[in-house]
């Protein structure tokens, strides 16, 4: 993470208890690859997703005392989403849009064997690509569900982790 960087949110120095502090590694900490990863796919740039992530955990040191949850990773992707969407509309004012085509995109049967994870490979490198030209929001929930293994009442349930906006 880059140290150069300000913070988007204004307020005071982030700064928690021991006993916060403790609280915070064990609910938070855990889940700031995940933050990252959330944050490169929305931004689409790895030094501004740094930069987001950045934000975004001074942003939850800030109002981590109103977390009244055990689990903080909705929590903490929720904050990741809404610096990462911050950015965005700063940055851009349009969306992008592509139609879905299901002969492209559809799933195939597993199997093993060199040719296997070839078509793997070929089909990761389609994900890739296809994410890249989706809308941030679809972009967003595709990614918070399959690489981030959220549930769909957890992606759900965000407007009611957006304490921290």
């Amino acid at each position: 993470m880059t140290h150069e960087s300000r913070p988007e949110t204004p307020g005071p120095e982030p700064s928690l208890s021991p006993r916060e502090a403790e609280r915070f590694g064990e609910c938070v900490l855990p889940y700031l690859d995940a933050a990252y990863n959330l944050a490169r796919y929305l931004v689409r740039d790895p030094h501004e997703a740094e930069e987001a992530v950045q934000d975004a955990f001074l942003r939850a040191i800030r109002h981590f005392g109103g977390f009244r949850g055990v689990d903080g990773r909705a929590w903490i992707l929720s904050i990741v989403r809404n610096v990462c969407f911050t950015r965005l509309r700063r940055r851009r004012a349009g969306g992008e849009k592509v139609e879905f085509d299901e002969e492209i995109h559809s799933d195939e049967e597993q199997a093993s064997g060199p040719e296997a994870d070839l078509a793997r490979t070929i089909a990761a490198d389609s994900l890739r690509r296809g994410l890249s030209q989706l809308a941030v929001e679809f972009r967003e929930a595709l990614v918070l569900r399959e690489l981030e293994g959220l549930s769909y009442k957890e992606i759900a349930r965000w407007p009611e982790c957006r304490s921290a906006r």
